[in-house]
């Protein structure tokens, strides 16, 4: 017991050497600052100023940082949702939000400058924008029923809208499917025709441009192909 009761003792005496020694310590800093304090004022601000502005650069860039974060992570999961859509939910659309659905589509395949224009005066041209090359594209949007067939009036109208807007690529985005000359004249013209079955690729993550690979392929199965020419043209 007397043994722990020195060590003890001994203990608690080095802690008052060192708090005292860091008394003293602290005593004669603050002697010497106020002492020296004309000569070494402007140091203190100096660094002060050093350190305040790095933390304020660090509290930036960490606040950039989670922006950046929070964006991507919003924009994956707009992606993936956009990506879940069913074809019956795309049904069930109004015009205007189909045509969101396609600019929406559009932004994520690296598309750029892309708006809608549709409206009552939107010459023939419902989405503008560029390809992820730089090319000019204008897109016209068709929400009909699947039992509906798109004649060739509408892609002649599209290729007027093609020269208005000066556009390199014409794209025909609908729900539903060509008649066979519609489909005809898209492809001998250039225009990039996404029927129904084209469209279910696009929105499961095919990209724009791949689609153009098979244009005029798809158009569902032979049921589908069975059409009234004079019904349509």
């Amino acid at each position: 017991m007397a043994v722990r009761n020195r060590r003890r003792s001994a203990a608690r005496k080095r802690r008052e050497q060192r708090l005292k020694a860091g008394l003293i310590g602290g005593g004669g800093c603050l002697v010497l600052l106020v002492f020296f304090w004309q000569i070494i004022w402007p140091y203190v601000v100096a660094g002060s100023a050093l350190v305040g502005g790095g933390a304020g650069g660090w509290w930036l860039w960490r606040v950039n940082r989670l922006v950046k974060k929070r964006d991507q992570r919003w924009r994956r999961e707009e992606a993936v949702l956009a990506g879940r859509r069913s074809l019956a939910k795309v049904d069930a659309m109004s015009g205007g939000e189909f045509e969101d659905f396609v600019v929406e589509l559009c932004r994520r395949d690296g598309c750029t400058e892309v708006r809608r224009v549709g409206g009552s005066h939107d010459d023939g041209a419902d989405v503008l924008g560029r390809l992820p090359d730089g090319r000019r594209m204008v897109i016209q949007c068709k929400r009909y029923s699947p039992r509906s067939r798109i004649p060739s009036r509408e892609i002649r109208d599209l290729l007027g809208s093609r020269v208005h807007f000066k556009a390199d690529v014409a794209v025909f985005v609908t729900t539903t499917y060509f008649t066979g000359p519609s489909e005809r004249t898209a492809v001998q013209n250039g225009v990039i025709a996404v029927h129904r079955d084209h469209l279910g690729l696009w929105n499961n993550g095919a990209s724009l441009l791949s689609l153009g690979e098979v244009n005029g392929a798809g158009q569902g199965d032979r049921r589908h192909r069975t059409r009234r020419k004079e019904t349509y043209e």
